[in-house]
């Protein structure tokens, strides 16, 4: 084969290429939309009918899809796994069983290593729900249901390479999956313990008083408590705060660096004479213990605030944090 003449393409041709095959696969998705029908409503209540587990198989192309849709079904509260159409007929077919729904991808309706596994499928009465480009194919003769994603052409220009028809598949997998997600009535914890070691997992799994300081560690004074020791304490706890209490540690007010700018902003101030009960912010925003981390960034977020006292339900101090703490823990 000659080398293509890619020093006549000019930018300008490179991105014309990239819009049609875009255009293209755009209007694959959105040709999707008539052809959901009742044939997918059925598909969607034999998957969250299954007790067992939603087997996606597909050769080539359509393997790597299966792959992704079996992953996105997966930690969407659907148990799933991907099985190659070729190892089954040598061992792998033990994996399916009586509970279980297989979900086949083949463009063509004919893939040849899917067509032999239907014999054993129908032994076990497994429902088989076939997405396909080919709905009157050998497979769509044979399957339970048939989900329709053909395509008018493939992005590629030769109308060769899996293109369009690829993300077609894809994203009515993804439909499939979101539409379960939904009637599962899937929550973003359930998500998040799908996905434990992410960053999503650190955000919603993560709780207030996994991160927050305790003890000692955090900074507090009496409402009487002089300004230049008030100003002592946020120092040497580095929270960027100081929590102002009563005798029972109930909060009463916060004491921080824009507190000090303010009371700066009114004149002169006496540190040793000025109590902390006449600089501080009283009835401060907090937070409680069993609270998401990603509670505390939206308080921080939307009241333009770095570090927020914990309270108890009686609003008895027993904890701080500031925002340093949720950048280390990977919750910002």
């Amino acid at each position: 084969m000659h080398p293509a003449p890619v020093a006549s393409f000019t930018d300008a041709d490179l991105l014309e290429s990239a819009r049609k095959a875009l255009t293209i696969e755009a209007d694959a998705v959105r040709a999707l939309l008539p052809k959901l029908d009742s044939a997918f409503a059925k598909a969607c209540r034999v998957c969250l009918a299954c007790t067992g587990r939603v087997v996606v198989t597909g050769m080539g192309k359509s393997g790597h899809i299966a792959g992704k849709i079996a992953a996105t079904l997966a930690s969407t509260g659907t148990p799933a796994f991907f099985l190659h159409p070729a190892e089954a007929g040598h061992g792998d077919l033990g994996m399916i069983t009586r509970a279980d729904v297989v979900l086949a991808l083949s463009n063509s309706g004919e893939t040849p290593e899917i067509l032999v596994l239907l014999p054993h499928l129908k032994r076990l009465g497994v429902p088989v729900v076939l997405l396909t480009g080919k709905p009157g194919g050998t497979l769509g003769k044979a399957a339970s249901i048939v989900l329709d994603v053909s395509v008018p052409q493939e992005a590629c220009p030769l109308n060769l390479a899996p293109t369009a028809s690829t993300t077609a598949t894809l994203a009515m997998g993804d439909a499939l999956a979101v539409a379960m997600l939904d009637a599962r009535g899937f929550t973003e914890k359930d998500f998040a313990h799908s996905h434990p070691g992410g960053a999503l997992g650190r955000r919603l799994l993560l709780h207030v008083e996994d991160l927050m300081h305790k003890g000692d560690d955090v900074p507090r004074v009496r409402a009487d408590t002089p300004l230049r020791e008030g100003l002592i304490m946020m120092s040497s706890k580095k929270l960027g705060m100081t929590v102002v209490v009563d005798d029972n540690d109930i909060i009463l007010g916060v004491f921080t660096d824009g507190d000090l700018r303010r009371a700066l902003d009114h004149g002169a101030l006496d540190v040793r004479a000025t109590l902390m009960k006449s600089v501080m912010t009283p009835n401060p925003r907090r937070i409680g213990p069993r609270e998401l981390a990603a509670e505390a960034v939206h308080l921080m977020e939307t009241y333009s605030i770095t570090a927020l006292p914990v309270a108890d339900a009686h609003g008895k101090l027993i904890g701080a944090l500031n925002v340093h703490d949720l950048f280390r823990a990977g919750v910002v």
